[in-house]
């Protein structure tokens, strides 16, 4: 689709002619049809409705052209049989930002392999509405739209639009837009083929602008047979000119539109020289058709000159593009000299459609080759271009074009490469098992070619047998594929190597996704690389679903880089309005879970809403069943542990949906349980936990919730035994969080068993052990108000954090300030030593206190109150606490818990 500027490049100012090789059919100014037009346009749509050659485009580019209009115009041109709704609608978009002037400098929106439509629709909703002024959005050609349901987004925009904003939608025939509120409104006009229709004084005045003398009788006649016909009297006139007898002429054609129009056509070809005949015969198989193609199709130099005098005559050939570089012929006159084609070279139609196609495929125009590989009767070698470029072509949003491609095979004929682009489109429907059937007949088949041919086709099975395990959630299959994917190979072409790049790409994407998913520490890393690979070769679809992914994989990080991670994706994701796809939910729960853990529940739940609606259209378990852990992570928190119940069970259900167990398996399980327990259901916690092998029943999460149980059943002695290996550190947990909750739990036992100072002693370290991320969430979890509100205040180093605590289980607001952020994050050492900045402690103190030298003391000030710009000690507890690595505020802190 071409894209817009003013008057859009599809819709040129009419032009002059310049010495033309076709003898000239001047435009007729239609003043009254332009002024028909102006008065339409003030409602907020106008259709166009009229058959081929009616003059719809003619009479938009007369209206369009002229310099005193006072709006701007965004034309769409529809590409003929357009199969793929985003590039429709990017197209639209971009065409939106050409005529605000916004799209300089910047590139046009990016094609993604998914997305969703009512983003995109709104995104231009939201550029109409920006633009300053009245501005009319041109569509032609709307009957080409192919793809499933074409008008029902359109009827949405058309309906939306804001009020500066009005559409043209120029079509051959009535299409079922769904605009009967506007007709009812008197907000839609209507212009139909009547309207067009030339009157006689119209008529006369095209003749006299061409040159033609015509009798005032014969200029009647012309009229009545054609009745009016735009496209028979632009024909017409382009074959009268020069004709010895005019008269004679007019007398002879007469029938239907469709035979008037074939006659006409013979007749201008034949007044038109040699080379320009040629020309029109042998390029009319083109949907578009430059210099160069047409030289090569001709077989002689010159065709630009040609095409250029063409469309200066008003000869049925438009431009595509401001430089005049692209052209198309009018639909009709193309569909006619097909027609005049095949009656005079029947035997050179393959042969042309076969080197046009070779053009194509050298120039990387790869869906036009295809079509005309097609067209000349070329199936395997269809099959095999298909099969080659299926992915790229699904990679840049074409997966809809694919797709027709595909279904233009004849039926039962025996094409095995086309066995990997039905793959392709089974996984993209979510057909696991039917993707996995034939990848292996492509995998068969691809063992039968040659080596340079089997390794390219190996490469793309690759690729597709990764996406599948990927979906499966099955790591040893991402690992196999990945390491084939990633295996140097020599002797590729450039377009081999591009490939290979983006294929590398999404490797790298689904290896770190799986590994995230499972808890495997190299997910970082793979992610990290995926991303600045996909940024490199100009994918930002890859770039964003990498970052998305790495916000996830990020979560034992300290908060302040999962936040920096899961924002830095989003805001990617937004510039190119794919913040709403399902595939971004890692990165929006992720942030979610970070707002949870530190208390700011109300904005948590913000991001958890927005993370639901991006799944709307997505039923997979592995981000799913993260959406109802931090779900239940929310309810938990305000003491609805009913629903929390709930949650974590959904949870815990999904995950075992997967392949592999999930990273988080032991979190939800272990929360579930002691949600169980905490709503009198001890009985069926320890019957779950019964349930356990092992090695699962060893770690901590599953001690913690041991405790709870004890705690539910009056029993604190045997909480504390339980809680024992955690404490100790001998028990594996997933993350610190499990070992603050631990404390807190020692803590809530040692109240009940009358012993105050222990309490506070464990309440003191698992505000130690929060103060870095300042956790608030194992608090609220936990139900330690009241172990918390014991606490001495003048003997705790923690004493901004642990107001915050109680001021947010208690429901009181905390005010959040944003600091700027520090150029260097402090050491786990540093931290520790900050910690202690707030008390009333000596150097030689906090010595003793950490076990360290007093010289390492001394070290670790100084470097503290450099990073954190501060002079003094007052200075730089003020500072730490804005950062909240001591107070309440935004966070930038050493370690993160994950969910």
């Amino acid at each position: 689709m071409g894209t817009a500027q003013d008057a859009g490049p599809d819709l040129p100012a009419d032009r002059p002619a310049s010495g033309s090789s076709a003898d000239t059919a001047r435009v007729v100014a239609r003043d009254r049809l332009v002024a028909s037009l102006d008065r339409a346009a003030e409602r907020k749509v106008t259709i166009i409705s009229a058959p081929a050659g009616s003059g719809k485009t003619s009479l938009l580019r007369s209206w369009a052209s002229r310099p005193d209009r006072a709006y701007r115009i965004a034309f769409v041109p529809v590409r003929r049989d357009e199969q793929d709704a985003q590039m429709f609608w990017l197209g639209l978009l971009n065409a939106v930002r050409h005529a605000s002037g916004t799209a300089s400098g910047t590139g046009p929106p990016a094609a993604a392999p998914e997305f969703n439509l009512r983003t995109l629709v709104d995104r231009v909703l939201r550029e109409l509405a920006d633009l300053s002024g009245r501005v009319i959005v041109v569509i032609d050609d709307l009957h080409e739209l192919n793809f499933p349901d074409p008008f029902d987004h359109l009827s949405y925009l058309l309906t939306s639009l804001p009020p500066n904003a009005h559409a043209i939608l120029s079509m051959r025939r009535d299409l079922r837009l769904g605009l009967h509120q506007l007709r009812l409104a008197g907000e839609l006009a209507e212009i139909r083929s009547a309207d067009l229709c030339f009157t006689e004084r119209e008529t006369r005045e095209l003749l006299d602008a061409s040159g033609i003398a015509l009798s005032e009788a014969g200029a009647a006649r012309l009229h009545q047979r054609t009745e009016g016909w735009a496209a028979g009297l632009r024909l017409a006139a382009l074959s009268l000119a020069g004709h010895p007898d005019p008269e004679r002429f007019v007398a002879e054609f007469s029938g239907s539109e469709r035979t008037v129009a074939e006659y006409l056509v013979a007749e201008m070809l034949q007044r038109q020289p040699d080379d320009v005949q040629d020309l029109l015969l042998r390029t009319c198989l083109l949907d578009r058709v430059n210099g160069e193609l047409a030289d090569m199709l001709t077989g002689r130099a010159g065709a630009e000159r040609i095409l250029l005098d063409l469309e200066d005559a008003n000869a049925f050939v438009v431009s595509l593009d401001p430089e005049r570089t692209w052209f198309r012929y009018h639909h009709l006159f193309a569909d006619l000299l097909r027609l005049e084609l095949r009656r005079r070279l029947p035997g050179q139609v393959p042969a042309l459609h076969r080197r046009a196609a070779g053009w194509f495929s050298e120039h990387g125009k790869i869906e036009d080759a295809i079509r005309h590989t097609q067209a000349a009767g070329d199936w395997p070698d269809a099959a095999r271009l298909l099969a080659d470029h299926s992915f790229s072509m699904t990679m840049d949003g074409q997966a809809q074009t694919v797709r027709a491609l595909l279904r233009a095979f004849p039926q039962g004929g025996d094409y095995p490469e086309l066995a990997l682009v039905r793959a392709a489109g089974s996984l993209a429907r979510g057909r696991l098992d039917e993707a996995a059937a034939q990848l292996a007949v492509a995998a068969a088949y691809a063992e039968t070619t040659p080596p340079d041919r089997r390794r390219r086709l190996q490469v793309a099975i690759a690729g597709l047998k990764l996406r599948l395990a990927a979906r499966r959630g099955h790591l040893a299959g991402v690992t196999e594929q990945a390491r084939f994917l990633a295996s140097p190979v020599t002797g590729q072409s450039d377009e081999e190597i591009a490939l290979g790049n983006v294929l590398r790409a999404v490797a790298l994407m689904n290896l770190g996704t799986v590994e995230a998913s499972v808890g495997l520490a190299d997910a970082e890393r793979h992610l990290q690389e995926g991303a600045v690979l996909a940024r490199e070769i100009g994918r930002p679809y890859l770039e964003a679903r990498c970052l998305a992914q790495l916000g996830f994989a990020s979560k034992i990080r300290p908060v302040a880089t999962v936040q920096r991670r899961c924002r830095e994706a989003i805001e990617l994701a937004e510039r190119h309005g794919w913040d709403a796809e399902p595939w971004m939910a890692p990165a929006l729960i992720t942030l979610a879970a970070s707002l949870i853990w530190t208390g700011e529940s109300g904005e948590g739940e913000r991001w958890l809403r927005r993370t639901e609606r991006a799944l709307q259209a997505d039923t997979g378990p592995d981000v799913r069943l993260l959406v109802h852990i931090v779900s239940g992570m929310l309810r938990a928190s305000s003491g609805r542990h009913r629903e929390a119940l709930q949650e974590f069970s959904a949870a815990e259900f999904l995950g075992s949906q997967l392949a592999d167990p999930h990273a988080l398996a032991d979190q939800v399980t272990s929360w579930l349980v002691a949600t169980q327990a905490r709503l009198g259901m001890t009985d069926e916690a320890r019957a779950r936990l019964g349930a356990l092998d092992a090695e699962r029943a060893s770690s901590g999460e599953f001690g913690n919730a041991r405790a709870v149980i004890c705690l539910a059943e009056d029993d604190p002695a045997g909480a504390l035994a339980a809680l024992r290996d955690v404490l100790d550190g001998a028990a594996p947990v997933i993350g610190s969080v499990t070992v603050v909750e631990s404390q807190l739990l020692a803590g809530l036992a040692h109240r009940e068993l009358g012993d105050h100072r222990a309490a506070n002693q464990a309440a003191e370290r698992a505000l130690a052990l929060a103060e870095p991320d300042r956790l608030v969430l194992p608090f609220a979890m936990t139900g330690s108000l009241e172990l918390l509100d014991a606490l001495p205040r003048y003997e705790t180093a923690h004493a901004a954090l642990l107001t915050d605590i109680l001021d947010i289980m208690r429901g009181v607001s905390v005010p959040a300030r944003l600091p700027a952020p520090l150029a260097q994050e402090l050491s786990p050492g540093e931290l520790r030593v900050l910690r202690y900045l707030p008390t009333n402690l000596s150097r030689p103190e906090i010595a003793d206190e950490l076990s360290v030298s007093l010289n390492t003391v001394g070290t670790h000030l100084r470097r503290i109150y450099a990073k954190l710009g501060a002079d003094d000690r007052s200075a730089a507890v003020q500072r730490a606490r804005e950062l909240r690595l001591l107070s309440a505020g935004t966070h930038s802190a050493p370690r993160s818990p994950g969910f």
